[in-house]
C-alpha cells in the first residue's frame, strides 16, 4: 500500500514528516509513503503570526489537501493543529511528546535572568512575549518570524541579542546550539507544543489503522486535555495561555495559566483527573478559568497587540 503525505516545506516539518515515516517503517516495512510539500498562509505572509486573525494558518491548506483527497495524511506541530478539525478530519495520530518546554538562546551565552538590561529578545510567539516581560520587564521584546535556523542565526548575527523558542524543534533538527532550558513554572508552554499531529480522513479506516501503530497514549492523554482547554478558551497566536498536561502516577494534571496582554495580571489553574478523562478535565479548567475571571483579563488585547508590534 502507498500512502501520501502532505506537509509544509520547512527543514523541521521534513524532519518531522521523515521521522514518521522511519516510525511507521518499523511497524510496517511494506508501506510506501511519499511526501508532498505544500505552502501554507503561515510560510507567505510576513506579519507577525499574533496579528493574524485566523487560525490553523500553518495547516490549513495542507488539511484541505487531505480532505480533497489529494494527499492521505498531514504531519504537523500538533501546536498549528486548531482543536475544531473539518467534520471530515481526525486527528488520527499523537506519537510520543518531545520535550514541551521552552529555551533561551543569547549571542553572549547569558541566560534570560543575567542578559544585560536593554537586550532585544526575540519571539514569534504573544504568550513568550508576555511571560519574558514578566520576568525580565527591563528588557526589550520584540516580534521576529523565520524558521528555527533562522531566528538562531539573527541571535548569532547580533540582530536579537537573545530568542526564546521550543526546544523540541531544537532536539528533532539535532542542533549543535547552547541554550538555557526554561522552567515550566514561569513559560508554560503552548498547548500542544512538543507533539505532532497527524491528521487523516474520517472514512479512512485502513490507514487510521496503520496511524495508531505509532500512537503514544499518554501522550495523546495530555494533549486531549489542553486541546479540550483550548476549545473553550481563545488560547491561539492572539491569546497569551500557557497550559502543559501530563501524567503523575494514575492520574492526569493540567497546569493552566491565562495572561493579560501587557502581563500585569494572570490566573493560573490546576486539575487533575483519571487519564481516560482528558476532555472532561480540560473542561473543567476552562470552567474554573471563567469562575477566576479571564474574561476580565481579556479585555483590550487588540489595542495592546498593536501596541507591542509597532515597538
Amino acid at each position: 500500500m502507498k500512502y501520501i503525505i502532505g506537509t509544509r516545506g520547512s527543514q523541521l516539518s521534513l524532519t518531522q514528516t521523515n521521522w514518521v515515516i522511519s516510525e511507521i517503517k518499523k511497524k510496517s516495512p511494506q508501506t510506501e509513503l511519499e511526501i508532498i510539500t505544500i505552502k501554507t498562509q503561515g510560510d507567505t505572509d510576513a506579519r507577525p503570526l499574533f496579528t493574524i486573525n485566523q487560525k490553523g494558518i500553518f495547516e490549513k491548506e495542507i488539511d484541505r489537501a487531505v480532505a480533497e483527497k489529494k494527499v492521505d495524511f498531514a504531519v504537523h506541530s500538533l501546536k498549528d493543529v486548531p482543536a475544531d478539525l473539518p467534520e471530515d478530519l481526525v486527528l488520527a495520530c499523537v506519537p510520543k511528546r518531545e520535550e514541551a518546554n521552552d529555551v533561551f538562546i543569547a549571542n553572549d551565552g547569558s541566560t534570560l535572568d543575567t542578559i544585560k538590561k536593554g537586550a532585544l529578545i526575540g519571539t514569534s510567539s504573544l504568550r513568550r512575549a508576555v511571560q519574558i516581560t514578566r520576568v525580565r520587564p527591563d528588557v526589550i521584546v520584540k516580534p521576529i518570524r523565520g524558521n528555527i535556523e533562522t531566528r538562531i542565526r539573527k541571535v548569532h548575527d547580533g540582530e536579537f541579542d537573545g530568542v526564546v523558542l521550543a526546544q523540541a524543534g531544537i532536539s528533532r533538527l539535532g542542533l549543535d546550539v547552547k541554550f538555557q532550558k526554561l522552567s515550566m513554572d514561569t513559560f508554560p508552554p503552548s498547548p500542544g507544543q512538543g507533539a505532532l499531529g497527524i491528521v487523516a480522513r474520517k472514512d479512512n479506516v485502513t490507514l487510521i489503522e496503520l496511524l495508531q501503530k505509532i500512537e503514544d497514549p499518554e501522550t495523546r492523554n495530555a494533549v486531549e486535555a489542553e486541546r479540550s482547554l483550548s476549545m473553550f478558551v481563545d488560547s491561539g497566536c492572539r491569546f497569551p495561555v500557557g497550559a502543559f498536561a501530563h501524567k503523575d502516577n494514575d492520574r492526569l494534571k493540567l497546569k493552566v495559566i491565562v495572561y493579560s496582554i501587557d502581563g500585569s495580571k494572570s490566573i493560573m489553574v490546576e486539575k487533575d483527573s483519571e487519564t481516560s478523562k482528558a476532555n472532561d478535565l480540560g473542561k473543567q479548567a476552562a470552567a474554573e478559568l471563567r469562575e477566576k475571571g479571564i474574561s476580565d483579563i481579556a479585555k483590550n488585547w487588540r489595542e495592546k497587540v498593536e501596541e507591542w508590534n509597532s515597538k
